[in-house]
């Protein structure tokens, strides 16, 4: 099996979509997109999102001791793609808030999860896995931003449709 097929494969896997916010050690926020996000435990709270090794966002994670998680809606569907980028350089259109801790997030979300970052990270293949005690939560309101099949899409409005042509049953 070959890494594309196996993406398309997990593309096919509707998820939510957060954007991972952190600083640096000397107070600059980074922020990225992230899919790869999940609940881990009641008992304590515990979630988890796995951030590529080339992503500038992981170096911050691994010298981080907070990090938040931003669930967005669709009305920040511009958002997630401007953390999708790489190169983010013109902040000024991302509206910023705090959680309890001091830590930024963005304003608007379905919902901010405040996190204490609980070592060690896992690793996982070309990615590392970070798992975060939530300490705060802040629930909001809207429709959730959804990514499939490699785009983001908005319930009701964007029909959900794989891109790719059926192939054999098992590749």
């Amino acid at each position: 099996m070959d890494s594309r097929t196996f993406r398309q494969a997990c593309g096919r896997f509707a998820t939510g979509v957060t954007v991972i916010t952190a600083h640096t050690e000397d107070g600059k926020l980074h922020g990225m997109t992230a899919n790869a996000f999940s609940s881990l435990s009641l008992d304590p709270p515990l979630i988890l999102v796995a951030v590529d090794k080339t992503a500038t966002t992981h170096a911050v994670l691994h010298k981080a001791e907070r990090f938040v998680v931003n669930i967005l809606t669709t009305a920040q569907r511009e958002v997630a793609q401007f953390f999708a980028q790489k190169e983010k350089t013109d902040w000024s259109r991302i509206e910023l808030a705090q959680t309890p801790s001091g830590q930024s997030c963005l304003a608007g979300n379905l919902a901010t999860l405040d996190c204490q970052l609980y070592p060690p990270p896992l690793e996982g293949g070309d990615h590392t896995i970070f798992v975060g005690r939530v300490e705060a939560v802040e629930l909001g309101e809207g429709e959730p931003l959804l990514f499939y099949s490699g785009q983001f899409l908005e319930p009701g409005v964007d029909a959900p449709t794989a891109t790719t042509p059926k192939k054999e049953r098992w590749v």
